[in-house]
């Protein structure tokens, strides 16, 4: 009965004990992708969400949102040798990104609180400049995007990918971000 009585309080306490657990940065799951329906519709609704988010700590997590979907928008083309529109992605969310500087500039200027936000654009940048770091390695130096009725376009993606990761590397730099 003792064990039994010991048992049953083990089992209720590692059900009730909060525990703190610590997760990395996770990059999003990829939103609709150009060639859907949605896609358009989705695109709109972000930039309606601009006007909802006021504040340099909600335009903060804005930025930082659509740059992750971006992100992840750019590395899903590029796995499917969609180079023009996942250089496009990859444009918008490098744009993104460097919008992040500028709310997080205003709010130390206005004497905000951005330490939360600063920590989690400290532990979004690697993650960001790991999936570019892939992307670097695994895609093609250049590349001639050829559209049937279109001029073929020459595609610099490993210039392009490493500028994404200078973005990246001058941010984690600027707001002294631990290692």
């Amino acid at each position: 009965m003792k064990k039994l009585i010991i048992l049953l309080f083990l089992i209720l306490y590692s059900l009730f004990t909060p525990r703190i657990i610590f997760a990395e940065y996770v990059l999003p799951y990829p939103s609709y992708m150009p060639g859907n329906t949605m896609y358009r519709v989705s695109r709109i609704l972000d930039s309606l969400k601009y006007y909802w988010f006021r504040g340099n700590i909600a335009q903060t997590k804005y930025h930082l949102a659509l740059s992750d979907k971006y992100l992840v928008e750019a590395k899903t083309l590029f796995e499917y040798k969609q180079y023009l529109l996942g250089k496009d992605a990859l444009t918008r969310s490098d744009g993104e990104i460097q919008r992040i500087s500028l709310s997080l500039d205003s709010g130390m200027r206005e004497h905000e609180d951005m330490s939360g936000q600063l920590k989690v654009l400290c532990s979004a940048l690697p993650v960001h400049n790991t999936v570019l770091l892939r992307l670097l390695d695994n895609l093609p130096k250049t590349y001639v995007w050829k559209d049937e009725n279109k001029e073929p376009v020459s595609l610099d993606l490993a210039s392009h990918v490493q500028r994404s990761i200078d973005i990246r590397t001058a941010l984690f730099t600027k707001y002294a971000c631990p290692q």
